[in-house]
């Protein structure tokens, strides 16, 4: 399992190791030792997984804030995904940049966002299916985002984007100075 730490820091991209042969392959996609080695002791809690039918589907910048505060490690098991994290930590260096990967199947990696930061992604082709790991249960009330595209943090969607797809509840996100200090650096 190859794991590259991001910037900003805390984000990795994490890359399991496949075993091929005629038939096909095994990949074993998590193993807690080498993961935590480098994220800390995480403890995950329930699984997600989403459809998006139409490339070019936006969905975020969401998160959780305290007492449910959720970090996400995401892997994209069929289409392809322009994955964002942007980092929310108000006593951060970092607070209000933001870092993407490229998820597919075929390249088999994933990205691990922690407590602090903000989730969305683009699918960059039809039938695109997103699965992700949680730290904590979803909770309406923990239930926060961000506004896709908040100039202040100045994410390079690719060109297919397209905001038509955006979620009411997404398309009335506040902007990033708006947001209340809910994460520090050090919070889990």
């Amino acid at each position: 399992m190859q794991i590259t730490p991001l910037d900003p820091a805390g984000l990795l991209e994490i890359v399991p190791r496949k075993i091929g042969d005629e038939r096909g392959y095994f990949s074993e996609i998590f193993r807690a030792e080498p993961f935590q080695e480098h994220a800390g002791k995480i403890d995950f809690v329930q699984d997600n997984q989403s459809l998006s039918v139409k490339a070019g589907t936006i969905r975020g910048i969401h998160f959780q804030t305290s007492p449910a505060a959720q970090g996400k490690l995401v892997r994209c098991l069929s289409g392809a995904v322009f994955d964002v994290a942007v980092d929310l930590r108000h006593d951060s260096p970092t607070f209000g940049r933001w870092a993407s990967v490229v998820l597919t199947p075929e390249l088999n990696n994933q990205l691990w966002v922690p407590v602090g930061f903000g989730h969305a992604f683009c699918t960059l082709l039809p039938d695109s299916v997103v699965a992700y790991r949680v730290t904590d249960y979803y909770n309406a009330g923990c239930d926060k985002g961000l506004a896709w595209n908040d100039p202040a943090v100045g994410i390079e969607w690719p060109e297919i984007a397209d905001p038509q797809t955006l979620s009411g509840k997404d398309r009335a996100q506040p902007a990033l100075t708006d947001l209340p200090p809910f994460f520090s650096i050090g919070d889990r």
